[in-house]
């Protein structure tokens, strides 16, 4: 048996509990207090229940979010909550996803969302990566493995077209290299191409499953997460 099926050999898990329901911690202080303005702080994100310590936003909360991306303030909300999940409670971190507000043009980066968010509309998840990765435009401190949560997210959960826009990162790509022929190196800026060959696979593999592509995302992540740990 292949490790690609030993990974899907068991019946796929609930996309609703996996995938939608996957809720990541933060903290709104290292966010409010590093922003352009505390004004920025998504409402949806203020009113969010605390579980412990900290409130948690899950994916099903950001896809809501994107039905009111087509005003420049809830396009920056979607993006500052797309961000936020994808970032958790690591200040460090927090730190150096603000850089995007602060190190480009805040117009020019509306622009370059409503340019790729347009591709997304017309079901080419491929073309609206580009426009986000172009060689020659690129948004500073906004790479792959934080702008393809942005297109995953701008679809508010209703994909047009044959190719789900999905996540790429660090984890998803080790377990791609362990899984696939091709070689996948987890601190490269992927370029097009290299993401259209990811969205192929994920969803030849999501059919095979018999299940969303975001399912086999979000597994492929726990796989590259379990590589980076030293875990067979």
């Amino acid at each position: 048996m292949t490790k690609l099926d030993e990974l899907f050999r068991d019946p796929p898990p609930d996309r609703d509990s996996y995938v939608l329901g996957q809720a990541i911690p933060f903290n709104p202080d290292q966010w409010i207090t590093r922003l352009p303005s505390g004004e920025w702080w998504p409402k949806r994100l203020a009113d969010l229940p605390r579980v412990g310590r900290w409130p948690t936003v899950d994916r099903r909360t950001v896809f809501q979010m994107a039905e009111h991306a087509h005003t420049p303030e809830g396009r920056r909300d979607l993006l500052i909550a797309a961000l936020v999940w994808g970032t958790g409670t690591n200040a460090r971190e927090v730190v150096r996803r603000v850089r995007i507000f602060h190190e480009n043009d805040l117009e020019w980066l509306d622009e370059r969302i409503c340019g790729a968010q347009a591709e997304i509309d017309r079901g080419d998840p491929v073309a609206a990566y580009l426009v986000l990765n172009d060689q020659d435009a690129q948004v500073k401190y906004f790479g792959p493995a934080f702008f393809s949560k942005l297109l995953y997210f701008s679809t508010a959960d209703r994909p047009v077209g044959e190719r789900w826009p999905l996540i790429i990162d660090s984890n998803v790509a080790l377990a791609l290299n362990e899984l696939s022929a091709q070689e996948w190196e987890a601190d490269k800026r992927w370029d097009s191409k290299k993401y259209a060959s990811y969205l192929e696979l994920a969803h030849s593999w999501a059919e095979r499953w018999g299940t969303a592509p975001d399912v086999v995302e979000r597994t492929l992540f726990t796989r590259g997460k379990q590589l980076k740990s030293g875990a067979r």
